[in-house]
């Protein structure tokens, strides 16, 4: 059933909540520290875990889509909102910590795009590469395979 999966995501959110505020008092800090995230997490492991032992039904699953689409999104803008703040409060520092993490995430994107592409895969061709060469290499591919290089669709 639908609720089913509600109350699953409901219990995921409240113990993430609640280890997100043990954290924050263990950390010496007095707000939640990551307890949205605990729950996504958890709720994630949780519905893998369930989906693989067979013990979760298509309409449960289909509970926990709707407010994954609805609710989730809506918790993790109001924490960055938070967070925003929090660091415009902080001063200058925070505000340069928050630029270099940008910074830093954006210089990685396209370290992280080579470590993903298999070996055997080329680089694909820059934008600039003349439309000549590219007709030219197709009409070679084509005239060296035996299929016709125009797509044939099934009747």
């Amino acid at each position: 059933m639908v609720i089913y999966g509600v109350a699953l995501l409901a219990g995921c959110m409240l113990v993430g909540l609640w280890a997100g505020d043990v954290l924050g008092m263990l950390l010496g800090v007095e707000s939640n520290v990551g307890g949205v995230g605990i729950a996504m997490l958890m709720l994630i492991f949780l519905g893998g875990y369930l989906m693989d032992k067979k013990k979760m039904p298509a309409s449960t699953e289909s509970g926990i889509t709707f407010w994954n689409g609805m609710y989730i999104p809506i918790v993790v803008a109001m924490a960055a909102s938070q967070n925003v703040a929090a660091a415009i409060d902080g001063g200058m520092i925070a505000l340069l910590a928050s630029l270099l993490a940008v910074v830093a995430s954006f210089a990685l994107v396209p370290c992280l795009n080579r470590l993903g592409r298999a070996k055997s895969e080329k680089p694909r061709p820059e934008k600039d590469e003349p439309t000549a060469l590219k007709q030219d290499t197709r009409q070679r591919k084509s005239a060296s395979s035996p299929v016709s290089a125009r797509p044939r669709h099934a009747r």
